[in-house]
């Protein structure tokens, strides 16, 4: 009963979201762009659901048979944005896949899945040896290092942040002790201090954020939280936001939640940051029911892609943390990263349907009949005498 309710949450949750999606999108694109971003949204959110009910449909354990093939291929793809004419290179930074100006498909989304599974499928073949250097570490760390460097090329610094910390929290289920990982990772927050640093734009999103810049680098930051604050309890009614009027300029994007914020108000701000809360929960809760370690870490690595994911979107918005460039998950306009999530969640549905209920707790017979019954397995030819019971021998 508790894995249906898990479930019931979970779908229920995903479906708001993305519903959420769908209206937020229309109403924060109609003044500038029509109905045409709704329609494109619309295609992928029919894809991403296609590809989640096959999912759920086919057995997730399949996946153990090609986790090294589904990583060579991301590798590969994500080598492939930087080829002439396949990769687009917009904005200072190659991460789509298409031709001419046309961007089909971005590889970092699919290598932060096909990453999630190579490892899960790794934890559990060497799951006695995780908790050596070698096999816990070194190995499964020069695995996500490959992954991780070619995202940072990009440069691509909230995927390659994102990615980092779930690949971290798996091999800490994994069984990796915390003695071996605490060097790469401080080693790793390190080097990508260093890099932010000598990156103007990067370091410049930085200064903004700690010097509170409303102009700038600052100035998308400082008027998402004038819509946020614009919003109060209830918002200003669906449609009314003013902010959307070229004020923030991602604002069917990564910053879509201030929208929220302003149109519908603070109430249903809440309820979406308490919705991917009951997802990620039903998620972990999905994880630690599945018969294997594979779906135990499969799962889990799905639920907290998606829960950091939010939870790095919100506080960007929110001026919490510095830009990112990440998009909130199911709500922000954006064909690679939902059609991701709802795979996802079709591969976490799967893990459910194959996973099992914690086993009922049996009431304690009563000491008197136990202690009975216990004489009578002992000896059970013999029956008690009538009126012998309690005598003593002359």
């Amino acid at each position: 009963m508790r894995l249906k309710f898990a479930v019931t949450v979970l779908v229920f949750c995903v479906a708001g979201l993305l519903s959420l999606g769908l209206v937020m999108l229309y109403s924060s694109s109609m003044a500038d762009k029509g109905s045409r971003l709704v329609q494109v949204q619309l295609v992928w959110s029919a894809l991403g659901i296609l590809l989640s009910v096959s999912a759920v449909l086919l057995d997730y354990r399949l996946l153990k048979k090609i986790p090294l093939p589904l990583y060579v291929l991301a590798v590969v793809l994500l080598a492939l944005v930087f080829v002439p004419h396949i990769g687009i290179r917009r904005n200072g930074a190659s991460r789509w896949l298409g031709y001419g100006k046309v961007s089909l498909f971005q590889p970092s989304e699919f290598a932060k899945l096909a990453l999630i599974i190579t490892l899960a499928w790794y934890g559990e073949h060497f799951q006695r040896q995780m908790p050596t250097l070698r096999r816990g570490v070194l190995i499964p760390g020069l695995l996500i290092a490959i992954v991780l460097g070619l995202i940072f090329l990009e440069p691509d610094r909230g995927s390659t942040i994102l990615l980092a910390g779930v690949s971290g929290t798996l091999l800490l289920i994994g069984g990796v002790r915390w003695r071996f990982i605490v060097p790469p990772v401080i080693a790793g927050i390190t080097f990508l201090a260093i890099s932010l640093f000598r990156d103007p734009l990067r370091h410049a999103r930085i200064m903004s954020w700690l010097t509170h810049d409303k102009s700038g680098h600052g100035y998308q930051a400082y008027e998402a939280m004038l819509a946020l604050g614009a919003g109060g309890w209830t918002g200003l009614g669906l449609g009314n936001s003013r902010q959307k009027l070229g004020f923030v300029p991602e604002h069917h994007t990564d910053f879509i939640l201030s929208i929220i914020g302003e149109e519908l108000g603070l109430i249903t701000t809440i309820l979406v940051v308490v919705a991917f809360v009951a997802i990620v929960l039903s998620g972990i809760y999905i994880a630690l029911r599945s018969p294997d370690s594979f779906g135990m870490l499969l799962g889990s690595g799905i639920a907290f892609m998606i829960g950091f994911q939010a939870l790095i979107n919100i506080g960007v918005v929110t001026s919490a943390l510095p830009n990112k460039g990440l998009p909130l998950p199911f709500i922000s306009y954006g064909g690679s990263n939902l059609v991701l999530v709802l795979t996802s969640i079709g591969i976490l549905l799967s893990i459910a349907r194959h996973a099992r209920e914690p086993d009922p707790v049996e009431a304690p017979e009563p000491k008197r009949k136990a202690n009975r019954d216990s004489k009578m397995r002992q000896n059970p030819f013999q029956a008690p005498v009538p009126g012998l019971a309690g005598s003593k021998g002359s």
